[in-house]
């Protein structure tokens, strides 16, 4: 059994110009940022969202170029600049606007793909700058480069670029009506998704879904095929999904603790769960399935789906 994605998981979806270009052009970068919007992420990785959109602000209030610490996060309507800060939210009273406080896992939902982009790569990026103000090399002090996309070491001038993780997240299923779904040993009961895990060194995508699923179930799969990817900026992963086959008459074995218990569900288990809600709904089903900000809802719905 083949299937594809249905949808473009959420957080992959493009709705502005990166404009990689302006991040090594000063000239560009400060031509832009007299008119430039401003995205503001507070020290929790909240921001502002109303009527479906995150808040932007003016660039120019912070002065007559951009801070050391901004990051470009590209071009929105024509060729507006856009910027980001890691600032307190001002108050949404004081823009006039009716506004919400939340991150991506609570407002991802309600927000375009613009804003999606926006505060996804706002979020990676502030967080990396976060954590790489020494040199991992040598512990000297680094300062930001190329418009917040760069470090650059200030004794060495070695330049480092924002690091991201790799992890693998795969759907199990027979070939047939059923899946794989698990249960991590921190989360509440009837609350399911698919196993993940992160890419070691000099290993493969589909090395690492054998091993990680051997590793967290104990079951052997076969016929690993790519299905699509998403960045997860919490704090800098890439979500890369999958799905193989496994046999059902294989036996489940919990080896490092990270999963509780584990099951095959039927399609239509699947599907009713997906049509009763997700984790953040109240209701009664006997399982709970991921939000639709997460690439694993979007591989689950396309392999329920699949059969249609």
């Amino acid at each position: 059994m083949d299937f594809r994605l249905r949808d473009v998981p959420f957080l992959s979806r493009i709705g502005a110009d990166r404009a990689d270009h302006v991040r090594t052009d000063v000239e560009a970068a400060a031509d832009g940022w007299a008119d430039a919007a401003l995205l503001r992420v507070d020290p929790r990785n909240q921001v502002l969202v109303a009527d479906g959109r995150v808040v932007l602000g003016r660039a120019a209030a912070l002065g007559d170029k951009p801070p050391p610490e901004a990051v470009f996060l590209g071009r929105i309507a024509g060729d507006r600049h856009v910027w980001a800060i890691r600032a307190a939210l001002e108050p949404p009273e004081q823009q006039g606007v009716n506004a919400e406080v939340g991150d991506l896992r609570r407002l991802g939902q309600i927000i375009d793909d613009t804003s999606s982009q926006l505060v996804s790569s706002a979020t990676a990026l502030l967080n990396w700058h976060d954590s790489a103000r020494f040199s991992p090399a040598d512990g000297s002090p680094t300062k930001p480069a190329r418009a917040g996309w760069s470090r650059v070491n200030l004794i060495t001038g070695h330049e480092e670029f924002p690091r991201i993780d790799p992890a693998v997240i795969c759907l199990v299923h027979d070939g047939g009506e059923r899946a794989v779904l698990a249960r991590q040993a921190a989360w509440p009961p009837r609350m399911f998704s698919l196993l993940a895990g992160f890419v070691e060194a000099g290993e493969s995508f589909e090395g690492c879904v054998v091993r990680e699923i051997r590793e967290e179930i104990g079951l052997t799969v076969r016929d690993v095929r790519y299905l699509g990817s998403q960045p997860w900026p919490f704090p800098r992963s890439l979500m890369v999904g999958f799905h193989a086959v496994a046999d059902p008459d294989q036996c489940f074995s919990f080896h490092d603790g990270e999963i509780a218990e584990a099951g095959w569900f039927t399609r239509d288990e699947v599907r009713a769960a997906l049509d009763a809600g997700d984790w953040t709904t109240a209701m009664e089903s006997q399982l709970r399935l991921p939000g639709s900000i997460s690439i694993a809802r979007t591989i689950i719905e396309a392999w329920a789906a699949a059969r249609d």
